[in-house]
């Protein structure tokens, strides 16, 4: 009997990361990592290694904290790429190196300009040294679902010949339609046989990935790689969220279907890679968006107030979601923060406690309720944070009517408080103004998106901006948060801009 456990390969870290706006840094991936290990995830693909230093140190960090699940490296099928990846993950218990290299027609013409031959005599190259680092190497046929399958056949042979375990077709353009992609995974699966894993990579480009990659498991595929939330290039990847929740409610249509996702850590997963990368999902998002277990039709509450199953086809505690969501208030001491921390699936130190228990307690003093929400605010403010070059602080505005905005501001820098102040087009330019001032350094806003943490008048605003900075070809993400809208812009655009001083260091 064929083993119908599904491998989750999950790759947040690295294609996830590709999201316009989503890059991260090293302690961020670091924190993300451990909670997808403790949702239960088969294999972590931390990055890119030969992409950057920063990639490189980040998948070597996760590489020495990560001890269950298997820590991936991506590489093109280039001995630089590959030496690069066996070094980066060269300390991890289970590691494994992912090498890829294009099959379709028009990217061998036109991206590579290879021949079919040269094509696959790299690909038999790429996994032989890959070899030479780990035991366990992934082959993807890049673009392979316009790719002709005798040539995928014969490449896919070439390569399990030279050593590859797992074979990954994905829908790089997410264009295939369920029935295809069954069919492609089938006749893939049939020539395989028992000779390999068949894995899928199915993006969102029709709005189908999530659709495509169950067609595939169907079809015999037996690893399957996703994002948290869906995150990715262009419309993002197949959902992890979405395929496990689909195969454990739909059990009529897996039957003997499993993964190793401990599901109560799904909803603390989706919320930390949101608030690390200032993504969140749509509140329609299946799964995990904030309407997903809301109702607001008449018939529908009462309908759910009889009997959940009239309206509900999964319990909202299956995910991890909480229906008393309150937590702890300005009396609660610091074990019981640390022990609240935890749960929501966050690893600190007791210097990252420390610092994240004092904000919490003067949040607790200023707000009447603190939910999950706002704890989970709080920590991954904490532990986004670089090195503090310039600290807000105090601010005083001035938006008189009819009269010119300007802004006060006190700012921290090598252990001296500078007070300046500016005139704006707007409350919120002068602010940025001043504090473009302050650092001598002049940054463009290029975005600017504010959210409620949670509800009522009193809610944490998050402010998350995108600046381009002299000297700096893309634009750097920094994260504000406070009580009051303003305050938080001024942490996010100071959060920028040491967050870009800390990349030019």
């Amino acid at each position: 009997m064929q083993d119908k456990t599904i491998k989750i390969f999950d790759t947040t870290l690295r294609d996830g990361e590709q999201s316009p706006g989503a890059s991260m840094n090293t302690e961020e991936k670091i924190q993300i990592a451990l909670q997808l290990q403790k949702l239960g995830v088969d294999i972590i693909e931390a990055g890119f290694a030969a992409a950057s230093e920063g990639d490189f140190d980040a998948i070597s960090k996760i590489a020495s904290v990560v001890d269950e699940s298997t820590v991936c490296s991506l590489a093109r099928a280039m001995e630089n790429d590959i030496k690069k990846a066996g070094e980066a993950i060269k300390n991890a218990k289970k590691r494994r190196i992912h090498t890829f290299i294009a099959t379709s027609p028009i990217h061998m013409e036109y991206k590579l300009k290879m021949k079919p031959e040269e094509v696959i005599k790299r690909a038999v190259m790429a996994v032989e040294y890959a070899k030479t680092f780990v035991d366990d190497v992934e082959f993807s046929l890049e673009d392979a679902c316009r790719s002709e399958m005798s040539f995928m056949k014969e490449i896919i042979d070439a390569t399990i010949k030279a050593g590859a375990n797992t074979i990954n077709i994905p829908d790089t353009v997410g264009y295939l339609l369920p029935d295809e992609i069954y069919e492609v995974t089938k006749e893939v699966c049939n020539f395989i046989g028992n000779r390999a894993i068949v894995s899928l990579h199915n993006h969102n480009d029709l709005g189908l990935a999530t659709a495509n990659t169950l067609s595939g498991i169907q079809a015999g595929a037996r690893q399957v790689e996703c994002t948290i939330n869906g995150i990715g290039e262009r419309a993002g990847n197949a959902a992890l969220e979405e395929i496990v929740m689909t195969i454990k409610t739909r059990s009529d249509k897996f039957e003997g279907f499993k993964t190793n996702i401990n599901t109560k850590e799904i909803y603390p997963t989706s919320r930390l890679v949101a608030n690390i990368t200032g993504i969140n999902p749509q509140p329609n998002k299946a799964i995990v968006g904030k309407n997903a277990f809301a109702h607001e039709s008449g018939i529908h509450q009462d309908g759910v107030l009889k009997h959940k199953n009239t309206y509900e086809i999964m319990r909202a505690e299956d995910i991890g979601l909480s229906q008393n969501s309150l937590v702890l208030g300005k009396h609660s001491g610091r074990h019981a923060f640390k022990d609240r921390v935890s749960q929501l699936g966050y690893s600190l130190n007791d210097e990252e406690i420390n610092k994240a228990f004092l904000r919490f307690k003067d949040l607790a003093d200023k707000k009447k309720e603190i939910f999950d929400d706002d704890i989970r605010a709080i920590v991954t403010s904490q532990i986004t944070k670089t090195e503090e070059m310039y600290k807000l602080v105090s601010m005083q505005l001035s938006d008189c009517s009819g009269g010119v905005p300007s802004a006060a501001v006190a700012i921290e820098h090598s252990g001296e408080t500078i007070t300046d102040a500016a005139i704006g087009n707007g409350t919120m330019d002068a602010v940025f103004k001043v504090i473009d001032r302050v650092s001598n350094i002049h940054g463009e806003l290029k975005e600017y998106k504010v959210n409620s943490v949670t509800q009522g008048k009193d809610a944490l605003a998050r402010v998350v901006v995108k600046v381009k900075f002299e000297e700096c070809k893309t634009p750097v993400m920094g994260h504000g948060l406070s009580l009051d809208t303003m305050e938080a812009s001024a942490k996010a655009y100071i959060n920028a801009l040491n967050n870009y001083l800390s990349i030019k260091k």
